[in-house]
């Protein structure tokens, strides 16, 4: 059999998704932060061990490997990437501070709010003269002697890294040409990084910071992927290693080491194309895709079967133009600490991780977290956790709690863990509402796909909270953005800059601009072994009314642009802004500024339904029983317990229950009820 493997890389587990026709395994091996490459091997040997071969024999059944790796996102938050300058035009080695002249949303006003960490030091812009125009002419000739006065200053500093961003290159690159043939003939070993490859788009800030980023990650990227690609090679996989990137698709090795900005934040990305995955299989375009690991709880949502992207947007307080998906992420996960702050007790955002971890692993933890507060509200396993890989101390769970809330705050153990669990619950609903209601969408619309290690033991109390009427928890909810690594499509995007008013625009023109960046995409694309009959096309176009300072996305099929087409433009984003912000102005001019080719390529995941049992009855899968905690059953109350492995396709469970499959524990709130397909995904649904 040929599988494809998704590998995802996380705080505390990397989790791997092997997937073939009619089969789906799970695996995770805890993470190594220090060489995050180490943990991939150890899985890959686990799951050899698994399948009693080695590793070259494991990978000769597998096509293709699909990695989800956090080393550019930590390089980023750690401030560990490279030793990065900057050529600028001259004037302009200010901008990353100037940034639009206020701080971040949030902090506008606050003026105790210290500056970010700039990723280049002032003594590493270098500027140079010779300036391009808005319209693309040529105001002043590129001062070539700049350009090796900034050599020499980054040879003697030791840069690894160099951005290059001058401006108005989108609009003419000859001058941030030149300068990449004298720092590749100068500094041959200097990783680079130029504006018309990264972001070429109008706004000067975002386009350097962009840039900039690109740079300051691309060593460490580069070298990480290097690892794993010739671990791979030397265990003799002949398949295709890819990767996933920020805007939810999957590309080559050599497309991320070029563009290495697509990684940050790629980490959750899987989730969407996972929820939306799962979602279809019972009927639904419209998901709210949820997961929650051992530090975080990540949440988009998917409307129409797409995940809403942006851009030009802060990201660890750095200006990024790139699109990726809305994936909004808090520090709500199994691992998250509960504390008394001055006698009011919150949770998270600190994380326990997965050194030491919560105080029941036994790791050296003393610390409550969220997952003490499931054991001893009886939700969790009480002697193992990981189908019995884990020993675990559930006393440990008690002592921390009492330690550290209960006793301070005069109650009861149990009803210290049952406020930690509220907590979380409501910490975990305002994400949810802040890329539904907050964006004008009712989730009661929404099927929900609970997804993470954590995740499924409160989904639904979460979707009780929401109004959510359904929720689906797949048996690989612990590897969720692993198994959406393995079901996501290539993705790539072109972008450019087309300012104009949209009465003005020559429609021949915008279409040849539009067939030069599809072409690109297209070259990409077969690059990476995808057929042009796999090959769908979106158009998107940023626009504005006149005079106003933010533009909204219109995204249009690829078909030929004319002067009707271009009028059904303009009712689009009518519509879109009326969607957005309740009003839209038909007789005001509106400004097309920024344009982006989408480009798919389809792939053709593993057909898993099938592969579990129809024999059995849900008596033999029931394994025990004990109490646990529901506030709608007035407290404690008896609970089924059934072990995952052995619940039949088919089956439904009523809750009160708890399913406690190999990686992760599900617990069926009172009112709801269960049902397992024959693709591995349990259905709940209120019951009538």
């Amino acid at each position: 059999m040929s599988y494809r493997l998704g590998i995802d890389s996380g705080g505390t587990f990397t989790d791997f998704v092997l997937a073939g026709d009619g089969t789906v395994e799970v695996h995770k091996t805890p993470s190594t932060p220090s060489d995050p490459s180490q943990a991939v091997r150890d899985g890959l040997a686990l799951v050899a061990r698994e399948h009693d071969t080695d590793v070259p024999g494991l990978l000769d059944d597998i096509d293709i490997i699909i990695h989800g790796t956090t080393v550019a996102t930590n390089a980023l938050i750690e401030h560990t990437g490279a030793k990065t300058g900057l050529v600028c035009t001259a004037g302009h080695e200010d901008s990353l501070e100037i940034r639009l002249g206020h701080k971040e949303d949030g902090h506008r006003y606050d003026m105790n709010y210290p500056m970010a960490e700039m990723l280049v030091p002032r003594s590493l812009r270098m500027p140079v003269r010779g300036r391009m125009l808005a319209d693309g002419s040529e105001h002043e000739p590129l001062n070539e002697a700049d350009v090796y006065e900034a050599v020499e200053h980054f040879r003697e500093a030791g840069v690894e890294a160099v951005a290059v961003s001058l401006v108005w290159s989108f609009e003419n690159p000859a001058h941030e040409e030149r300068v990449r043939e004298i720092l590749t003939e100068e500094l041959p070993d200097v990783f680079t990084s130029f504006s018309v490859d990264v972001l070429p788009q109008v706004r000067e800030y975002t386009r350097t910071s962009t840039t900039v980023v690109n740079a300051y990650v691309k060593p460490t990227l580069d070298r990480y992927v290097a690892r794993v690609d010739d671990y791979l090679a030397e265990q003799g996989f002949a398949g295709e290693v890819r990767y996933i990137q920020a805007n939810g698709g999957i590309a080559s090795s050599d497309t991320l080491r070029t563009r290495p900005a697509y990684a940050i934040n790629s980490g959750p990305a899987g989730g969407p194309a996972a929820g939306l995955h799962l979602g279809r299989q019972f009927g639904s375009e419209d998901v709210i895709t949820v997961d929650m690991g051992g530090t975080s709880f990540d949440v988009s949502l998917t409307r129409d079967g797409s995940t809403e992207v942006r851009k030009d947007f802060d990201l660890m307080r750095y200006r990024m133009g790139l699109p990726m998906l809305h994936v909004e992420t808090i520090g709500a996960g199994g691992g998250s600490v509960a504390s008394l702050d001055r006698g009011v007790l919150q949770v998270g955002p600190q994380s326990a991780g997965a050194e030491p971890g919560p105080a029941c692993y036994d790791r050296g933890g003393t610390r409550p977290t969220v997952t003490d507060a499931l054991m001893v509200l009886g939700y969790l396993n009480q002697e193992e956790l990981l189908g019995g890989r884990m020993p675990i101390d559930s006393d440990a769970s008690r002592r921390a709690i009492e330690e550290h809330v209960a006793s301070a705050s005069r109650l009861d153990v149990e009803t210290a863990a049952a406020g930690i669990l509220e907590i979380v619950t409501k910490n975990m609903v305002d994400g949810i509402r802040q890329v539904s209601i907050e964006k004008g969408h009712d989730p009661r619309d929404f099927t929900m796909v609970c997804g993470g290690g954590a995740g499924p033991a409160h989904a639904t109390a979460l979707a009780g909270e929401l109004g959510v009427g359904r929720v689906l928890v797949p048996k690989t909810a612990s590897v969720l953005c692993a198994y959406g690594e393995v079901v996501s499509n290539y993705k790539h995007n072109r972008l450019a800059s087309y300012p104009s008013r949209i009465e003005d625009v020559d429609a021949a023109d915008l279409e040849a601009r539009f067939a030069e960046l599809e072409a690109e995409a297209r070259e990409k694309l077969a690059a990476e072994g995808i057929a042009p009959e796999d090959v769908e096309l979106q158009r998107v176009f940023e626009m504005r009314y006149r005079n106003q300072i933010k533009e909204c996305e219109v995204t249009m099929p690829a078909v030929e642009i004319t002067k009707e087409w271009l009028g059904e433009l303009r009712e689009a984003f009518d519509r879109r802004h009326e969607e957005l912000y309740t009003y839209a102005e038909p007789d005001t001019p509106v400004d097309v500024i920024n344009i982006e080719s989408v480009a798919y390529g389809a792939v053709s995941p593993p057909d898993i339904s099938g592969g579990l049992p129809t024999d059995g009855t849900v008596a033999d899968a029931r394994i025990g029983s004990r109490d646990a905690y529901f506030e709608a059953a007035g407290g404690f109350t008896e609970t089924a317990v059934y072990d995952g492995a052995k619940v039949p396709a088919g089956a439904e469970l009523v809750g009160p229950a708890i399913v406690e499959e190999a990686t992760t524990t599900m617990v069926v709130d009172p009112g709801w009820r269960a049902r397992l397909d024959d693709a591995g995904v349990y259905e709940l649904t209120v019951e009538d």
